[in-house]
């Protein structure tokens, strides 16, 4: 009994699939529509996958690129024995307790570890080359090398020229040709004045930005990273690799070393939230696809009634029927999924040397395939085309055979279960996003908003239904395109829940960029008053910097009018330790200070306790410590008032300290206390203080030299405070620390009123993505009502109607796909922004310390964008249908 039913149900399939394929060639335009929407997102995942599966090299090819024609690596970075896994990707010392060498390595101490005969060569991977272009220091990464050594010939690629041999030539990379605009043979002048001669073009396959290839000349010194390629007159094995493993020697060979754990490669697995993000963004698209491709079969079935009533007539069952319709997803899909992997790995074959010289950086292994995720791609496209034809296919089981017959149209009657399904799909998919923004996981939040999403796709055919009544109020056009919206909700409604879903993801992600970039400004605090400079040495702290007049003439010569003003912050006078530094602290009494400290328990009682208000931020770009000062850098610290600026210096001259926080003044003293890094007992003084009121809300500490002499502390100059007239441009401040570099290097920092982010790329991005989305489906949709209403239009020609009817019908049945998905992906959009960031409101209300809430802001550049392109899709459909209205003597 079994056995017959399988080979039924296959010769069900095969007649199936056979009917299919015979209507996939009748019906070609139809046909080519739905394999372009499936092939496009197989051709963009299958160029994804073979694109990563070339550039992950094999162990072997990451070998390749590090040995050249070496039998083996060796780095000597450590004195004390240590051990190694099989490959030399990981190692531990013996005793815990590394001695790391301070005398760079010389070929003879390694030659006299290795066996008779071999021969080394030294890499140095990572050398610093600083160059000017134009007035700006820019950095360069350098490879010294001897490249003409066979050895080392096969890490890199000579492209133009020849490898550097001598201390003055370089070579560099085709990247770092471009950004210097230098040539083979020209001259390149580094910063500290040494000039090298380009010597050729090298290409190292590993690294493809800019590169500088220097000669294996490097001055002596223990280098960043510096290894020995080895020739050895046989194989690495044990006794060798212990002797040098003993010498602290870590060893990389071609073979895994004998004796030694063979640990797996390295690679990190997604966790299960980075997993649980990608299957639902990936259920997502696919939903888009299926509501994309889903009217096409629609209108195959409506426009195929006759052929499936007489295979009812005939004797098929309900069964019969949906095979019919569901091997038309397969076909199709199948075909979709052939077309896009065929293109995507022709496309990732030929577009590889961009990919990898613009996106990846580096040159790609062997080509490759990646069988399995290709098989993975081409089961989703297929699983897409069913679902896509499973609506199509029960709607087909259930039609009127006498009236599929007759060729009579049904009106779709409204099922209140989908309805009420929808409505509670909406219901829990909200509740989920709202619970999972309070837990802060984006797996939930993400599936909440996805069961959303389709529950409004259920509930997508009933508003149709409702909105063709309210139509009767309508002139005739707009009234015939909600019409057949009604009679027609198979194709319409997935067009519209398309539309919807793709606005929707626009608009909660846009609200939620915006709203963050608000909160982000709200918590913006500027170190300096605005447009104000910081001038610190690019370098380690100098001891000595010039007078600020000198500094001035240069900075004044960039920026009329600028004050500056060097400054000083406090450090040890007796330091404890050699390596003892001190801080220095304005506190309040010990009663007066917050019991709870930040992050800790008792967020409830530190929310609601005066003592831990916190009138200040701390600064988000230039931060200062204490400073030790006469109050000449108050005006160009805080932008206060000149009077109060006034009164703070007179309190400086009187040996007393400047705060900005009024709850540290008790009676007049402030307490200050000078704590040691080394663990020394911390100097506690009470010192005439000073508030400082109406400038920057930053918390200040400013002491003075009498002060500071009295703590214990020493002034250190650590810079210049630069009091500028207007914020000064990217150019000006390039400008200025190229010439201050004469002087002393300097790194030019301002103080910007506003975050530096910019979040109007995203939303374009997320605004296009939807809008391209919006007017695919409007297009596809409009276009099959199009041949779906030829009888309606052959009418409306019959008695009499003008030619620009059809025109305008287009129009609105565009602007009913159109602006109807638009309308309700607004409206989801919104709502699903507003109860997550409610939600994230919620749990930031109990937080310690005090967070600010997220402000519900909607981008209006967004919904701008998604207003026009509405409009743009009816002005689209209006031009490209033809006036002229069909007249046929028959209509089949």
């Amino acid at each position: 009994m079994t056995s017959g039913r399988l080979a039924a149900a296959r010769g069900s399939w095969r007649t199936a699939l056979r009917i299919a394929r015979r209507e996939a060639r009748r019906s070609r335009r139809r046909t080519l529509l739905v394999l372009v929407m499936i092939a496009l997102p197989v051709l963009g995942l299958s160029f994804a996958a073979v694109s990563y599966d070339m550039s992950d090299l094999t162990r072997s090819e990451r070998l390749d690129r590090r040995l050249g024609a070496a039998d083996a690596e060796l780095r000597w970075n450590n004195l004390a024995p240590v051990r190694q896994d099989a490959w030399g990707e990981q190692s531990w010392s013996v005793d815990d307790d590394q001695v790391p060498r301070t005398q760079p390595v010389t070929a003879d101490e390694l030659r006299a570890l290795l066996p008779a005969g071999s021969r080394v060569t030294r890499v140095r991977w990572w050398v610093s080359f600083e160059t000017r272009i134009g007035r700006k220091k820019v950095s360069i990464d350098a490879r010294a090398v001897d490249l003409t050594d066979p050895l080392a010939r096969p890490l890199a690629t000579v492209r133009e020229g020849r490898p550097p041999v001598r201390p003055d030539e370089i070579a560099v990379s085709p990247a770092a040709l471009r950004r210097l605009d230098t040539r083979v043979g020209a001259p390149v002048r580094a910063a500290d004045g040494t000039t090298y001669r380009v010597v050729g073009v090298v290409e190292f396959p590993e690294n493809l930005r800019e590169m500088v290839t220097m000669a294996d000349v490097a001055p002596p010194g223990p280098p960043a990273e510096e290894s020995w390629l080895v020739d050895l007159p046989g194989k690495v094995d044990r006794a060798l690799a212990d002797r040098l493993n003993a010498q602290g020697i870590e060893v990389t060979a071609r073979h895994p070393l004998p004796g030694r754990d063979q640990l797996t490669d390295d690679t990190t697995m997604p966790g299960a939230e980075e997993t649980g993000v990608s299957v639902l963004v990936g259920g997502l698209g696919l939903l888009e696809v299926v509501l994309l491709v889903g009217p096409a079969f629609a209108v195959g079935v409506r426009r195929r009634r006759r052929d499936l009533a007489l295979v009812a007539v005939a004797g098929g069952d309900a069964v019969h029927l949906r095979r019919i319709v569901l091997a038309d997803g397969v076909v199709l899909g199948a075909g979709g999924a052939a077309l896009g992997l065929l293109l995507g790995v022709g496309t990732a074959f030929a577009g590889r040397p961009l990919v990898e010289q613009y996106l990846i950086h580096e040159r790609f292994g062997a080509y490759r395939v990646f069988p399995t995720a290709l098989a993975a791609i081409a089961a989703v496209a297929v699983l897409a085309g069913v679902l896509a034809a499973l609506a199509p296919a029960w709607t087909a089981a259930r039609q009127d055979v006498m009236a599929g017959l007759a060729g009579r149209r049904e009106t779709p009657r409204p099922r209140r279960r989908w309805l009420l399904l929808g409505a509670l799909f909406t219901v829990v998919g909200t509740a989920l996003a709202a619970f999972a923004a309070t837990r802060t996981s984006p797996t939930g939040v993400l599936a909440g908003v996805v069961l959303g999403e389709l529950g409004l796709v259920f509930c997508t055919p009933t508003l149709v239904g409702l909105l063709a009544r309210a139509g009767r109020l309508l002139p005739l056009t707009p009234r015939l395109a909600l019409r057949d919206a009604s009679r027609n909700r198979s194709s319409a409604a997935p067009a519209i829940s398309a539309v919807m879903a793709a606005v929707a993801g626009s608009v909660a992600l846009g609200v939620y960029v915006a709203s963050d970039a608000a909160r982000e400004q709200s918590r913006w605090q500027p170190g300096l008053p605005p447009g104000h400079l910081m001038l610190q040495p690019s370098s380690s702290p100098a001891r000595t910097l010039p007078a600020a007049g000198t500094i001035a003439a240069r900075v004044r010569a960039v920026l009329p009018g600028a004050a500056v003003t060097a400054v000083a912050t406090p450090e040890c006078a007796r330091p404890a330790a050699p390596d003892d530094y001190c801080y220095a602290l304005a506190v309040r009494p010990p009663e007066e200070r917050c019991p709870y400290p930040p992050y800790g328990p008792g967020p409830a009682s530190a929310r609601n306790d005066p003592r831990c208000r916190q009138p200040f931020r701390d600064a988000n770009d230039v931060s200062l410590p204490a400073l030790v000062d006469d109050g000449a850098a108050l005006p160009a610290l805080t932008g206060a008032p000149a009077d109060e600026v006034a009164a703070a210096r007179r309190a400086l001259a009187a040996g007393g300290v400047v705060v900005t926080d009024p709850r540290q003044v008790v009676d007049g003293k402030v307490r200050v206390e000078v704590n040691h890094s080394s663990g020394a007992a911390t100097t506690v003084r009470l010192l005439p203080g000073h508030v400082l009121r109406g400038g920057l809300p930053v918390d200040r500490l400013v002491i003075s030299p009498t002060a500071a002499d009295a703590l214990g502390l020493a002034p250190a100059p650590t810079g210049y405070l630069v009091d500028t007239t207007g914020p000064p441009t990217v150019e000006q401040r390039e400008r200025l620390a190229d010439d201050l570099a004469d002087v002393v290097p300097l790194s030019v920092e301002m103080a910007t009123a506003d975050p530096t982010s910019d979040q109007r790329p995203v939303l374009l991005l997320l605004a296009a993505a939807s809008g391209i989305i919006t007017l695919g489906a409007a297009a596809v949709a409009t276009g099959l009502a199009a041949a779906e209403g030829r009888r309606d239009l052959s009418t409306l020609a019959a008695v009499g109607a003008d030619p620009r009817v059809r025109r305008v019908l287009s129009l609105c049945q565009a602007g009913v796909i159109a602006v109807l998905g638009s309308a309700l992906g607004m409206v989801a959009g919104l709502g699903s922004a507003v109860v997550i960031l409610a939600s994230l409101n919620q749990r930031y209300a109990q937080s310690w310390p005090v967070e600010p809430s997220y402000p519900v802001v909607v981008p209006g550049l967004t919904m701008a964008v998604l207003v026009v392109v509405p409009l743009v899709a009816m002005a689209g459909a209006a031009l490209l249908t033809r006036s002229r209205l069909p007249i046929e003597r028959r209509l089949d």
